[in-house]
């Protein structure tokens, strides 16, 4: 059991719940947990807040397996059984029904979506009504590089927003934390990290990797670069209370 977060976790989490105001008393906040650094990082954080916030709220776990060859995330099942959060595990051939019905999209854009659905079903059955999301500054920023460059929009991933059914609210807590830090609390913490939690896209680099190396070949040169992108994105970030 983890008895201490670092400050430079809790810090930038808590700062980002409340600019963006995240959490509200009484929410039932699912979590989704593929076995990564970041959303097992996420919840040892939400658990702290769980405990410690006058806020008050519930807190549960989905993981989704899609039954993937070589990604094997029955090991959490183990890991969850340590803790009082409640715990469900969908398993969906995602793979399988890609070759199926997969149009001219990417695999990893087909996974996404299903994915997401099949978060919202448990969410919904079980009386949840935030979902929560591990991704991090690093993703956004790659996503904003990637939409700019790519699109020639200038959007990435919302920190708060309301699903197309109204039903439920999407939060992204740690939009303020470095991957870095994420990485360095899991080695510390050993948390079951699930190796290549994305098996079927690993074989290539992705241009999300490409603009990952650019950022950080940048911020070499630019120490501030995070921060100022950070400054840049902030007005993109909220749809609920924007």
């Amino acid at each position: 059991m983890i008895k201490k977060l670092p400050k430079l976790l809790l810090k930038p989490v808590g700062r980002a719940i409340g600019d963006f105001g995240m959490i509200k008393a009484g929410d039932k906040i699912l979590l989704a947990v593929s076995g990564g650094k970041d959303s097992l990082s996420l919840f040892h954080i939400l658990r702290h807040f769980q405990a410690h916030s006058p806020v008050k709220f519930e807190l549960g776990v989905v993981t989704i397996d899609p039954q993937v060859a070589g990604f094997e995330p029955q090991a959490l099942r183990a890991f969850f059984d340590q803790f009082e959060t409640p715990y469900f595990f969908e398993e969906f051939p995602i793979l399988e029904r890609a070759k199926e019905r997969m149009k001219g999209d990417s695999y990893c854009s087909f996974c996404a979506r299903i994915k997401r659905g099949l978060m919202y079903k448990v969410a919904r059955e079980e009386g949840y009504n935030v979902l929560a999301l591990g991704q991090h500054l690093d993703d956004l920023s790659e996503s904003l590089m990637m939409s700019i460059c790519h699109n020639g929009k200038i959007q990435t991933m919302k920190a708060h927003y309301i699903n197309d059914a109204k039903d439920l609210r999407i939060i992204r807590p740690m939009v303020y934390v470095r991957e870095r830090q994420l990485a360095d609390f899991a080695a510390t913490a050993k948390l079951p990290v699930i190796a290549d939690s994305c098996p079927a896209c690993f074989n290539m680099p992705t241009e999300r990797e490409h603009f990952k190396q650019w950022l950080l070949t940048e911020e070499k040169r630019s120490p501030n670069l995070y921060k100022n992108i950070l400054s840049a994105m902030k007005p993109l970030l909220d749809e609920v209370n924007g």
